[in-house]
């Protein structure tokens, strides 16, 4: 994605009250699928500095093409991603969304766990700073045998 696309999905995921924080951040890694109507989905990774670790993030559809098999696909091309880049393990944060995740394998895991693999990822280290850490709920996938 262009940074210049970046305010674009900024406003989509703020409607769909998911983190923007560190949307431009050189280790993340964003895509938009569009149609007449404007960004209709979104897909986000972000790798650890090791490259073992991705954090899925910014995985969003528009309220009118939910139900549609939009989000299955936005989610796995963002795993395929993270695979793709040689991570081993995927990982996101997701306090509402977990049964949608399941369906792609992932487990609920520990915030520790993520922060652990994850320290500098933009989301980590902003829950870290505003205190949300501990609320928040981890899950991964290994990728990887």
């Amino acid at each position: 994605m262009r940074s210049r696309e970046i305010p674009d999905l900024t406003d989509f995921l703020c409607g769909a009250d998911l983190t923007v924080a560190g949307l431009d951040a050189p280790a993340v890694r964003l895509w938009a699928r569009r149609d007449g109507a404007g960004i209709a989905a979104s897909a986000g990774i972000e790798l650890s500095a090791d490259g073992r670790h991705a954090l899925i993030r910014s995985t969003a559809v528009r309220p009118d093409l939910r139900g549609r098999g939009a989000g299955l696909a936005a989610a796995t091309f963002a795993v395929d991603r993270a695979r793709d880049a040689g991570a081993s393990t995927a990982w996101l944060f997701s306090r509402r969304s977990g049964p949608f995740w399941e369906r792609l394998g992932f487990a609920r895991s520990t915030t520790g766990a993520l922060a652990a693999a994850l320290p500098d990822a933009q989301q980590v280290r902003l829950f870290r700073r505003t205190g949300q850490l501990d609320g928040e709920v981890a899950w991964s996938l290994a990728l990887r045998g």
